[in-house]
């Protein structure tokens, strides 16, 4: 604490925004150097050990794919660590500015929330993720072009976040991401749209400049609203309307949300956010050594024998008459459906021939790891193309009428085909958890300072600092339920700017001005930036 700093009394007024918060600069414990190594030392340990016994019974990878990989996953996790100290610095600014907890106990106990969450993730956002990206790229991902993409977008990504940050901008790491493989879907679709390329899927562009414009609005009129009920019910609980004296905590009750919030809130993004490294990683461990993460070689051959029933079952309900249809053939016409969204009269008897020689290529063998490694690629590739024709089909209300019993089958189909595909192995997310958690314990002050000190004139109160984190933690948990792309940076700001307002506090327009840009720009400029990468890659690849 700084014993410099005159005290703030509830009859004085309250310092401009210049007045800086003790709690902020708290040291860090000595013990946090060691443990931080510790852990780091520990969890490289344990996912050599794992890597090693994936590739225990895959061909000796060569010197060049052993480099390519390390690269990959490095640039990958260093994304997660940048994301960390980037984003989840605004779920502790609050209880770092109403001295809920100390900053390094806040900062830690976000990581590890960040860790948890991480570590419970189903898997689902990350192939979401992974299927912005252009189909040709995601199907023939261990070639020149799949590896430009991916070094291409998670560098760019890297940079717009790096860049952010240094500047103190709390801008968000969902949408640099996304803005990213939108860059490289452009630059692939311009390269290539005489032979025919998918582009860009418009309606999940629309989808998310939807979140982008009203995640803020949502954060901003709720945290206003709920800090008008909060001050009206404690009315005659003056001190949680006044800007914390010194390092004095809030009122137990207070107290307890503010770090319910946050814990919230932390856990919420490393569910969320973390998966998105998890998908791309998949993406670079498919594309360099396919025999050992291509499909789940979990799966039991119970499972195996029944995904060769489901699948005949599958095809006649899709096309009860079906002529056979060369698999070839076949995937050229849901390659081509996929990138057109035109149906033809090919598309359901192509989906139905694949799905019936998809159960008899898988039945045919007891054990996955039995599968030889140009095999597994074709079948992932073509239960790929089945997934997303699935997908295409259902949202255009396409797919054939159906009986319940029939609608039952189809959906156990599905569900077999993501038990295949979305498969993320254990060590995969302890690392990503690892770099989560380590960035939000390294990075996190220069955020923090402008979510707490920069966005209003006066210093936060504890009734604000609840009301922002209870709306931030609420938006982001339904956001999630809905498979909507908000982000905890726009949310949390927002709320934070809402409650300012509410307060008659005042708001710093400089800095609201200068986040507000960054919102705008993000998009366009990790766009520019990636596909700018993803072309000059190209020129290396070929």
């Amino acid at each position: 604490m700084n014993s410099n700093l005159p005290p703030v009394s509830d009859s004085k007024p309250v310092e401009p925004s210049h007045a800086k918060s003790t709690n902020v600069h708290v040291p860090t414990p000595k013990f946090f150097m060691p443990v931080f190594l510790t852990v780091i030392v520990a969890t490289l340990i344990y996912i050599g050990f794992q890597v090693n016994a994936d590739l225990a019974h895959v061909p000796p990878l060569n010197l060049y794919s052993i480099i390519l990989l390390s690269t990959a996953l490095f640039i990958a996790l260093g994304f997660e660590f940048v994301n960390g100290f980037h984003d989840t610095a605004n779920a502790v600014a609050t209880v770092i500015y109403t001295n809920a907890l100390p900053a390094p106990v806040a900062v830690m106990w976000a990581g590890f929330c960040n860790f948890l969450g991480v570590m419970v993730a189903s898997g689902a956002v990350a192939y979401g993720i992974i299927a912005l990206l252009p189909v040709e790229l995601i199907m023939n991902v261990s070639s020149g072009a799949g590896f430009a993409m991916v070094f291409a977008l998670l560098i760019a990504a890297i940079i717009w976040n790096l860049g952010t940050w240094f500047l103190g901008i709390p801008a968000s790491s969902s949408h640099t991401l996304i803005g990213s493989i939108l860059g490289v879907g452009i630059m692939n679709h311009i390269l290539n749209a005489s032979t025919g390329t998918s582009g860009i899927d418009m309606d999940q562009v629309i989808k998310v400049g939807k979140a982008l414009l009203f995640s803020p609005l949502i954060g901003f009129a709720f945290a206003a609203i709920l800090f008008l009920l909060v001050k009206k019910v404690f009315r005659r609980q003056l001190e949680l309307f006044q800007p914390p004296e010194g390092n004095k905590p809030p009122p137990p009750l207070i107290r307890a949300i503010l770090i319910f919030t946050c814990t919230g809130v932390s856990f919420a993004h490393g569910s969320n956010d973390g998966q998105k490294g998890m998908g791309l990683i998949m993406l670079i461990l498919i594309g360099l050594v396919p025999l050992a993460y291509s499909l789940n070689k979990n799966l039991d051959a119970q499972y195996l024998k029944s995904f060769e029933q489901l699948s005949g079952e599958t095809a006649i309900v899709l096309h009860a008459n079906q002529n056979e249809m060369q698999d070839e053939k076949a995937r050229v016409v849901l390659t081509k459906f996929i990138q057109t969204k035109e149906q033809t009269p090919e598309v359901l008897p192509a989906l139905a021939s694949i799905t019936d020689h998809l159960g008899e290529r898988v039945g045919q063998y007891g054990d996955l790891k039995d599968i030889p490694e140009q095999a597994v690629s074709e079948i992932r590739n073509d239960m790929y193309l089945s997934t997303t024709t699935f997908k295409r089909l259902e949202k255009a209300e396409a797919l054939p009428a159906m009986t319940p019993q029939q609608q039952d089958t189809l959906k156990e189909y599905r569900s077999n085909l993501d038990g295949f595909l979305q498969y993320i192995p254990n060590w995969v997310k302890v690392a990503v958890a690892l770099a989560l958690g380590l960035g939000t314990m390294v990075g996190w002050k220069r955020i923090v300072v402008t979510v707490g000190e920069r966005i209003g004139k006066n210093h936060m109160t504890y009734g604000q600092g609840m009301s922002a984190e209870l709306v931030a933690m609420s938006t982001i948990a339904a956001a999630d339920g809905l498979g909507m792309p908000v982000s905890t940076t726009h949310v949390l700001n927002s709320a934070v700017a809402g409650t300012m307002v509410a307060n008659k506090s005042g708001l710093n327009f400089a800095t609201v001005k200068t986040i507000i840009s960054a919102w705008i720009f993000t998009l366009p400029a990790t766009i520019c930036l990636s596909g700018g990468l993803y072309w000059v890659f190209l020129q290396f690849v070929g």
